[in-house]
Formats: structure tokens, C-alpha cells, sequence
């Protein structure tokens, strides 16, 4: 049970809280000014206040200043019937979390409230999260409690000390990189180099070189002997990124190279022995490229010995405030600005965001906005316009969802709102399902089954099969 502290100097004002606050299931504190509300601050652990901010002697900044002393992360509701801008920004400066006036709509409280509790708690979460993370794992920056990341860490712990070959799949910018570090620094070779060879980023006629090293005279520009990436690696693990994009010729050698543990630099007579733990990633069907011929099945199965499969960030929502939250402390040290949190506004755009370019996107996102912050909080006005553009308002769909007197049929109702977004969706991607399904930021498989479930006639686009087939 969340416990409140409410701070207002009218006594009606405080009832009328104390018995809606725990009617809402709240455990209330009241406080008839600033100075017994500070008093309270130092002896009470509560989870949220609610101030009004005119008050004699100590005031309701007063009271703001205090919560922020003894707690950084605890949120302050701010209520006041003497609005004005410049006092909603000091608020907003000194770290109040919202900012309401009387009279105030009660809906309109019990949100705000709802959503500072859920702050609060996603807070403390990624508190906990990364105390665990550092002590029971060392996952350093691959961060998320959503539970199919905790199935990950969780086969991170169990996999890492074994040798075995890990194939890491998921789209770009998921943070395969970070699962494959973390697999390193969990293993027994932690103290060996972890070496990245990004097979997308080498021209094809220079990567067995990388690999595997070469002669001198070996090839024109082959001026003295250099150790290829496996042979640096020692003991170490290797991490091949983006390893669909190797070429057919260079695939059957790393295929010898993982049955033989030995290598066989360019131009040389002899082969080296090499002694690694070999990490794959792709955001490639490899299966797929496999029945095209793309890539050699042998070597697939010889790679793809445990599969991870890294989820995209629109599957798992509830760890956007904090990645987002993560990202802000990272950038605020880096960029030296003192911004200490996100505004409620800003959040609420983040999290509907459809990202197509995944964490490293939302990274970028918070990096560019904190580049631009003039205040102390991050506003929306610094997020990108793509970013703004797709936000859904909540807050005002709520407001039109009123439940009539006769009551209504909540599945029906359910129904039939799902119908109609799945059908501006495909309006807005003239037909084509993949591209609606990313405009509702749910996978291509989910789409078609919200299609078939909810009988929504198939488009009749020319290429809609094709995208069927594609999946």
C-alpha cells in the first residue's frame, strides 16, 4: 500500500483528500502546514506528496525542497489555486513531478497520482535491477526487467561457463552486442580479450585476412606478417556480428576452423592452433538463407547451438522509463548538464513510440534531447518531431471512454476499438499488413492473427502476399 503525505493549510481541502486517497486503497499522512510536513519528511517514509503550494511560513516549494532533500526520486504533486507560468516553472525546477490547480477535475488526480506511483516503483526497480545486475551478474549496461530480458539473463548465467557456440538473433539495435559481452564476462575467459569482428563492415577480399591473418607477400600490399582477430582473441572469445553477411568461400573455412580449432593464415604453409569461444549474431533469418543457399546449413548447426533471441523494445514497453531513466544519468555525466529527470509529457511520448531502430534508437533519441534541454528537466520540446508526431494522446482517449448508465459489454467495447485502429492502420500503409503492424507496434505474426480473430477482411493489395510469404 503506497503512503501518501498531503500538505495543505485548509482543513477541508485535507479531508477531502484524506478520504479520497484511501477510498482509492492509499494510506494517507496529512500535515496543516509546510513546517509539520518537513517535520514528517525526516521521520516518515512516504511514497508520494501532494502540496499545496501557498501556504504561511514555510511553503509549498519549501515543502518541495525538502522531499528533494530527503529523497531525489520522491514525486511532488504541486496544487495551488493562484496558477500562474512562472510558479509552475519554479516548481518544475526544483523537481516537482506535476503541477495542478484547483478546482481540479477528480479523474484528472487520481491519473497523475497512478502515474508518479508507477514512476516510483519503475525507479526503485531499476535500482534494484542494476544492483542485481552488477552483484549476481555483471551485465553492466544491458538493462530491462520486462520478463522475457530476465529469461535472458537468466540464460546468460546458466550458458556463459559452458564452451559452447551461441547464436544471438534479434533486429538491429536490440543490444546483441551487450548479451554477447555479458556471456564473455560471465565465462572463465573473462580475463582473455573479447574481440568483435563486424562481417558486414569488411570488404569480402580483406575479411579472411582479419580473420585469420596473413603472410608477407601473401597479396599485393602484404608488407610484413599480421595476426589475424582469432589469433589476437588467445583465449578469449570471439564475437562475430552480423555473421549472415560472411561469403560463401570465406563460410566454409570458418567451418574448418571451429572443427579443426586451428587456422590457417593467408599465404602460410602451416596452420595455427587456436583455443576460443565463438559468439554469432545476425538480424538475418539464417534459416531462410539457408534454404536460399545463402549460407551453408553445416555451419548454421555448428553456430547455432543455443539460440537467444533478443526482443525488439516495442515487445517489451514496460522497460522504456527505464532505459530511458539509464540513459539520462549515462548522458547527463557525459554531457556534464544537470538534468535530473524526465517529465511526465516526455515520458508519455517515449512510450509511444513504435522504434524501428530499438534501444541504440531510444539512446539516440535521449542523447539528442539532453543536447538541446535548457532546463533542467526534459521537456518534449526537445524530442524529435518524428518522435511527437506519433504520440497518442491517453489521457484524452480516456476522457472519451465514459461508461453509460446501462452499463456496456467491456469485450465488445474492446473489440471493436482494436477493429478500428487495425483498420486506420492499413488505411495509412495503403494495405500492406507489415507496415500496419509497425504503425501498432506489435510483429507481423501478431497483426495477422488480430486480422484473422477479429475477421477483418483480407487486403487485396497486389503484394500483401508477398509479404505473407516473406514472413
Amino acid at each position: 500500500m503506497a503512503k501518501i503525505l498531503v500538505v495543505d493549510d485548509e482543513l477541508s481541502m485535507r479531508e477531502f483528500l484524506d478520504i479520497f486517497l484511501t477510498k482509492e486503497g492509499y494510506e494517507v499522512v496529512t500535515a496543516e502546514g509546510g513546517q509539520q510536513a518537513c517535520d514528517l519528511l525526516e521521520s516518515t517514509y512516504v511514497d508520494l506528496v501532494i502540496s499545496d503550494i501557498k501556504m504561511p511560513g514555510v511553503d509549498g516549494l519549501g515543502v518541495l525542497r525538502a522531499a528533494k532533500g530527503v529523497d531525489p526520486d520522491l514525486p511532488v504533486l504541486m496544487i495551488t489555486a493562484f496558477a500562474s507560468h512562472e510558479s509552475a516553472v519554479e516548481a518544475m525546477k526544483l523537481g516537482a513531478y506535476d503541477y495542478i490547480t484547483k478546482p481540479f477535475q477528480v479523474d484528472e488526480i487520481r491519473h497523475i497520482i497512478a502515474n508518479a506511483l508507477e514512476r516510483r516503483e519503475l525507479s526503485r526497480e531499476n535500482i534494484a535491477l542494476k544492483q542485481q545486475l552488477e552483484q549476481r551478474y555483471g551485465f553492466g549496461n544491458l538493462i530491462g526487467s520486462h520478463p522475457r530480458m530476465l529469461e535472458i539473463y537468466d540464460l546468460i548465467r546458466r550458458i556463459a561457463p559452458m564452451p559452447t557456440n551461441i547464436m544471438i538473433v534479434g533486429e538491429t539495435g536490440t543490444g546483441k552486442e551487450l548479451v554477447a559481452r555479458s556471456i564473455h564476462v560471465n565465462s572463465a575467459r573473462e580475463n582473455a580479450p573479447f574481440v568483435v569482428i563486424n562481417c558486414g563492415a569488411i570488404p569480402s577480399e580483406l575479411l579472411e585476412s582479419e580473420l585469420f591473418g596473413h603472410k608477407k607477400g601473401s597479396f599485393t600490399g602484404a608488407f610484413n606478417d599480421k595476426r589475424g582477430l582469432f589469433e589476437m582473441a588467445g583465449k578469449g572469445t570471439v564475437f562475430l556480428d552480423e555473421v549472415g553477411e560472411l561469403p560463401l568461400a570465406l563460410q566454409v573455412k570458418l567451418l574448418r576452423v571451429i572443427q579443426e580449432k586451428r587456422i590457417l593464415p593467408v599465404g602460410a604453409t602451416t596452420e595455427t592452433p587456436v583455443d576460443v569461444r565463438l559468439v554469432c549474431a545476425t538480424n538475418r533469418n539464417l534459416e531462410e538463407e539457408v534454404e536460399q543457399g545463402r549460407f551453408r546449413e553445416d555451419l548454421y548447426y555448428r553456430l547455432n547451438v543455443i539460440q537467444i533471441e533478443v526482443p525488439p523494445l516495442r515487445d517489451r514497453r514496460s522497460d522504456i522509463p527505464i532505459l530511458a531513466e539509464f540513459f539520462l544519468e549515462k548522458y547527463a555525466q557525459l554531457l556534464e548538464k544537470p538534468i535530473r529527470r524526465i517529465s511526465t509529457e516526455t515520458m508519455s511520448y517515449l512510450q509511444s513510440y513504435g522504434y524501428p531502430g530499438n534501444v541504440r534508437e531510444l539512446e539516440n533519441i535521449i542523447e539528442r534531447a539532453l543536447a538541446l534541454e535548457a532546463t533542467d528537466v526534459v521537456m518534449a520540446e526537445s524530442l524529435p518531431p518524428h518522435v511527437r508526431s506519433q504520440h497518442l494522446d491517453m489521457s484524452r482517449l480516456r476522457r472519451q471512454l465514459v461508461i453509460p448508465p446501462q452499463g456496456i459489454d467491456l469485450d465488445e467495447v474492446i473489440s471493436e476499438i482494436e477493429k478500428d485502429l487495425i483498420s486506420q492502420a492499413m488505411q495509412m500503409s495503403n494495405g500492406l499488413k507489415k507496415n500496419a503492424a509497425k504503425l501498432l507496434g506489435i510483429t507481423f505474426r501478431s497483426f495477422r492473427y488480430r486480422l484473422e480473430k477479429l475477421g477483418i477482411e483480407k487486403s487485396n493489395h497486389a503484394d500483401d502476399e508477398g509479404v505473407l510469404d516473406d514472413e
